[in-house]
Formats: C-alpha cells, structure tokens, sequence
C-alpha cells in the first residue's frame, strides 16, 4: 500500500512542477533538508524524477479532467458524422487547454501546499510529497460517485474505508476513471440526441421524394454543420465541460 501511494504521491508532485514556473534562483538545492544535508541521494533522485516524467501521460489521463474533456469533444465529432476532422491533434491540443483551465485550482493549491515549501526547503521531500497530492485527492473524490469507489474496493478485495482519509489512492484513481467514462458518455449520448433527429428528418424526406438512392448523410452532414456553427457549438460545449466539475 505505502509503495503505490509514494508512487501517487510522487507522479502528482512533478504534474504540479510541471504546471507553473518559479525562477531559476530558486531551484539552488531543493533537495537539500532545513539543515542543509541532502534529503535523497543523487542517483535516487534523478531515477525519481525521470519515472516521474515519463510517467506524466499517463498521470494526466489518470488523475485529471483530461479523459472527460477528449471524449466529450471526440463524440462531437462522431455525432457530427466527420471521420477525421478536426484532426486528433486538434482535439487532444483543445483537451490539454481546457484540462489546464479545469485544473488550475487544483494545480495552485499544490503548488502553495507543497512545492513552495520545498523548493523554500521548509518541508522535506516525503512531506512535500504528501501534501502535493493532497489537492488532487480531494479533487478526484468530488467527481467521484460513491457507487464506482465502492465497486473498485470490492474488485481490489479490500476493506471498505470509513471515511474519506482512509481511501487509498490506488482504489481511488480507477474510480474516479471509471466515474470520468460514466459522466463523458452521459455528456456525449445528450449531444448525439439533436443530430441523430436530424438523421432521421433527412432520411424520412428523402423516402418520401423516391430519393432512396441519395444517401442521407450526404444531405444531413452539412444540415449538421450549420446548426453547430449558428449555435456556437464548440464554445458552448468548452463552457459546459469546464462548468462540470466541482471544484
């Protein structure tokens, strides 16, 4: 247990780092402990910091908005009945800045709580650790339904926790994936309904004229793409996913 939360705990600690800029001045020796002696040892702490690193992809899938946000705006593009535009590149670029707008709050409290203090050499590292992870623990248990952390404890054959400091985060992450899935297909299936009408008005008329060799799409594609322009589509939605989340 204490490996995968130290494993947690870390991953989040270099999304954090990642996230904001301190100036150059002060990263002299963070890893230094309040007495000056060095809190981990150098070859330790690179090997931590490259697994951190490597490891942030998958972080940002796993412990932020990010899932959320890059399915909803892919469903959109599948109700819209485009193949491959926008590109993948534009959606996942889009995810990443609403992922970082949804996230902001979350990423300053841990800078204030955690990085600060350390890179002040206030706190040591296993302190600064914990206290990183802290924000992004409480952010995942207010979008997490207590059904879906239930059902991973039982999967993991583990106690039930009791209250919400007992929650590991190794029970913890898939749950709030697997509540991530449930909301974004939610999201998408209400966004599918308007464009699926549309489908269905275009083929009934084209039946009713004798046109049954002109395929509806050909008809409700640009249909579908007007109405998304006229109701600003992409704006509302980006408003949407952003005002999801509780923060």
């Amino acid at each position: 247990m204490t490996r995968y939360r130290f494993a947690s705990l870390g991953m989040s600690m270099a999304v954090a780092l990642l996230a904001f800029a301190w100036p150059h001045a002060a990263f002299a020796d963070p890893w230094r402990d309040m007495a000056g002696q060095p809190d981990i040892a150098p070859a330790l702490r690179q090997v931590m910091m490259l697994t951190a690193l490597s490891m942030i992809p998958a972080l940002l899938i796993a412990m932020t908005s990010f899932t959320r946000i890059v399915i909803v705006l892919s469903m959109i593009r599948g109700a819209l009945g485009l193949q491959q535009t926008p590109p993948n590149v534009v959606i996942i670029t889009l995810s990443l800045f609403l992922t970082l707008f949804s996230m902001s709050p979350v990423l300053q409290a841990a800078k204030e709580r955690a990085v600060d203090p350390w890179v002040a050499k206030t706190m040591d590292t296993g302190s600064a650790v914990a206290a990183g992870f802290q924000p992004f623990k409480e952010f995942m248990i207010r979008q997490t339904r207590e059904g879906d952390l239930r059902a991973v404890v039982d999967m993991a054959r583990a106690p039930q926790p009791k209250n919400l400091d007992e929650v590991q985060a190794l029970h913890l992450i898939p749950a709030f994936m697997l509540s991530e899935l449930r909301t974004a297909f939610q999201i998408g299936f209400v966004i599918f309904l308007p464009f699926l009408l549309i489908d269905l008005v275009v083929a009934a008329i084209l039946m009713a004229l004798g046109m049954i060799m002109v395929p509806p799409a050909t008809v409700s594609l640009p249909l579908k793409i007007l109405l998304f322009l006229l109701i600003n589509g992409w704006v509302l939605v980006a408003q949407a996913l952003l005002g999801s989340y509780r923060h």
